[in-house]
């Protein structure tokens, strides 16, 4: 009886919770492979001006949207197939610059300019924050036990701030004659400019990531530190086991389930950068996807919005995604499997 109860709750709450994540997706795919246009009229129209003794009259057809009844400009939408996946790809100049083997033309293309940064920003970030994160844990969890809450405090900070307001903090360190740029200008002698070209764009932004991102994989993996087996620790010391050894077959494979979740939590995150293009307002160099979705939903002079291309945009995004959690999600499967 209970569990027929449980199930009759469980089942239409999961269903509701189905239905939740899909129709946003669904929508947004349907979306892609539709444009919609407003709807113009063609008129004429009698433009007079004063005159003496009879005024100027010209007549002249214009151009103008078409009212709805609700008084907003009236749209309809046409069915284009995969015409939005093909606008936002631009396969033609791919084939161009790559025939050529033309690197710097590949990189004149949206979306492979933002999905070639993305990608470097995700996977140079990765393991920077489970190394920094790891470290962090390692020294925390080691350190006198009365400057372990100061400690832990302090290594909070970056991840409570906001992520624009953190962005803001460091481009101001470095833009103009920031603190920073000062500094650096003082000790080599010559002028720096980290805002005048994309590599030192980048690596700032990969830095803000790390010190901003460390701190909640410092958690999880201190967090993890101390379920670690006392009786395999003091086992490793009697067998000679130095440092490196207890960390690296003992603590490592201890922690992996929680590595592998912030690997995963990391990617998703990284994948969709965009406070940092916005922080540092770096569009005229450095894009990513996350931002070039926002910049088709952005109205163009006329009012219009390229939704198809941005709905293109976000399911490619979402691939991406999937195809770079494969990995961690087999091997989390096949842990899974392993342990029953």
């Amino acid at each position: 009886m209970k569990f027929k109860t449980f199930a009759a709750f469980v089942g239409p709450s999961l269903f509701m919770m189905f239905l939740f994540i899909a129709l946003p997706l669904v929508s947004v795919f349907a979306q892609s492979f539709y444009v919609t246009q407003p709807v113009f009229e063609r008129a004429e129209v009698e433009t007079c001006t004063p005159g003496f003794p009879n005024p100027v009259c010209v007549k002249e057809v214009k151009t103008t949207p078409v009212i709805g009844e609700d008084g907003k400009v009236a749209t309809e939408s046409h069915f284009t197939g995969l015409e939005s996946y093909r606008n936002v790809l631009e396969l033609g100049r791919v084939k161009d610059a790559l025939s050529r083997g033309s690197w710097s033309e590949l990189m004149t293309i949206d979306f492979w300019k933002a999905l070639r940064f993305t990608l470097t920003f995700t996977l140079i970030t990765l393991p920077l924050v489970l190394g920094v994160g790891l470290v962090i844990a390692l020294a925390v969890n080691n350190a006198v036990r009365k400057i372990r809450g100061p400690v832990i405090f302090i290594s909070l900070l970056p991840f409570i701030i906001t992520p624009v307001i953190g962005g803001l903090s460091i481009r101001w360190l470095f833009i103009g004659d920031g603190i920073l740029t000062a500094a650096l200008e003082w000790w080599t002698g010559t002028n720096i400019s980290m805002f005048a070209q994309a590599w030192t764009i980048e690596l700032m932004m990969m830095f803000y990531r790390v010190w901003h991102v460390a701190p909640f994989a410092f958690v999880i993996f201190y967090a993890g530190l101390q379920t670690v087996n006392q009786d395999t620790l003091e086992s490793a010391i009697i067998d000679g086991a130095n440092r490196w050894e207890r960390l690296r077959y003992v603590i490592v494979p201890h922690l992996m389930p929680l590595i592998v979740f912030v690997a995963l939590i990391h990617l998703m995150d990284c994948y969709r950068v965009f406070e940092e293009i916005i922080a540092f307002s770096s569009q005229s160099h450095v894009i990513s996807l996350q931002w070039l979705t926002y910049d088709f939903l952005t109205p163009d002079n006329s009012g219009n919005r390229s939704i198809s291309r941005a709905s293109a945009s976000a399911m490619l995004t979402m691939v991406g995604i999937i195809a770079l959690l494969i990995l961690p999600l087999k091997r989390t499967w096949r842990d899974h499997k392993g342990s029953h």
